[in-house]
């Protein structure tokens, strides 16, 4: 008989599901499967905010994150699993009106979802928004 194939789920620092970087809703969902107890529902809450907000969305996983982006235009959030909160990003954050709260950076900005914190309506226009603009090209 064969061996079995592990599904074993790799959990980094914080809890974050380790996923091999791919393109496409599969490994999205896999890492959004992956994610532990209470996160895993915030992702799937995102997952769906975003697809419907942006049908034609992309998707893929890089560096550990699901990342979501338009064709051509490039990646415009990404979202990261850690040990009391999911973190989720949008790479031209100080373009959003009103900016996600937390950052420094140049022009990324971020909220950080806690338990029975998803604010669907600020995210849905937060997402809005960011879909226009042309967003992070790198790979």
């Amino acid at each position: 008989m064969p061996a079995k194939k592990s599904t074993k789920r790799v959990l980094l620092s914080g809890g974050n599901p380790q996923i091999p970087k791919a393109d496409g809703n599969e490994p999205v969902a896999a890492y959004i499967d992956a994610m532990p107890g209470w996160k895993r529902d915030v992702g799937l809450q995102l997952d769906a905010l975003i697809v419907r907000t942006v049908p034609q969305v992309s998707k893929a996983v890089k560096w550990n994150s699901p990342f979501y982006g338009v064709e051509g235009e490039g990646w415009f959030m990404s979202f990261h699993t850690f040990t009391n909160f999911v973190k989720v990003t949008f790479f031209m954050g100080t373009s959003l009106n009103p900016a996600p709260p937390g950052g420094k950076a140049k022009e990324a900005r971020w909220v950080d979802v806690h338990q029975n914190d998803l604010n669907e309506k600020q995210m849905v226009k937060w997402i809005q928004q960011a879909a226009t603009i042309p967003g992070w090209l790198k790979p």
